[in-house]
């Protein structure tokens, strides 16, 4: 059952710039008003998994909640879930490994991974079996970055890949094993 991230960085690899800001993901001009298939993805998955930091910059918006499908925060701070959104989101801890055992014996079989943090701690577990991560042309110079160190070397073969509105590539790897 697949384990699926789906996100953008920098040219140079990061998902969050040096203030922890995602404001730069703004700068991109999009004239379509396109999800750059972002609802499809959505379509395609049974729920979230993300981390708490991830949590607060989606709750950091100001917009309603903006997620269909259950979202499965992990955190061992939290003890309740934010107001209002109690049947939406729901706390988990433990090994990674485990929760995702337990959510897809819930039926939670296609889980989208979300937050630095998080897919770096999957991918430690080698818990990640697809990546759609979209490219976008600016050099952050530091910042969260979407990859860290792994005890072992993951293989994935390359799909495919999208032009997105005429200056974003959005490639995407499955997991070979």
């Amino acid at each position: 059952m697949p384990n699926i991230v789906y996100i953008a960085t920098s040219l140079d690899g990061y998902i969050a710039d040096k203030n922890n800001q995602i404001d730069w993901l703004h700068d991109v001009p999009n004239p379509e008003g396109s999800d750059f298939g972002f609802s499809a993805f959505m379509d395609r998955i049974d729920a979230l998994i993300m981390g708490r930091n991830t949590l607060e910059i989606v709750l950091s918006f100001g917009i309603d909640w903006p997620y269909s499908k259950p979202v499965f925060v992990l955190s061992n701070t939290l003890t309740k879930v934010p107001e209002g959104l109690e049947g939406k989101v729901f706390l988990v801890s433990g090994e990674l490994p485990e929760i995702v055992q337990s959510l897809n014996e819930r039926g939670f079989g296609k889980l989208y991974i979300d937050g630095g943090k998080t897919i770096q701690g999957f991918l430690q577990c080698d818990l990640i079996d697809e990546l759609i991560i979209t490219t976008i042309p600016v050099l952050l110079g530091g910042g969260i970055p979407l990859f860290s160190e792994l005890s072992a070397p993951l293989k994935f073969k390359h799909q495919g890949c999208e032009r997105l509105a005429d200056h974003m590539v959005k490639n995407t790897f499955i997991r070979t094993r």
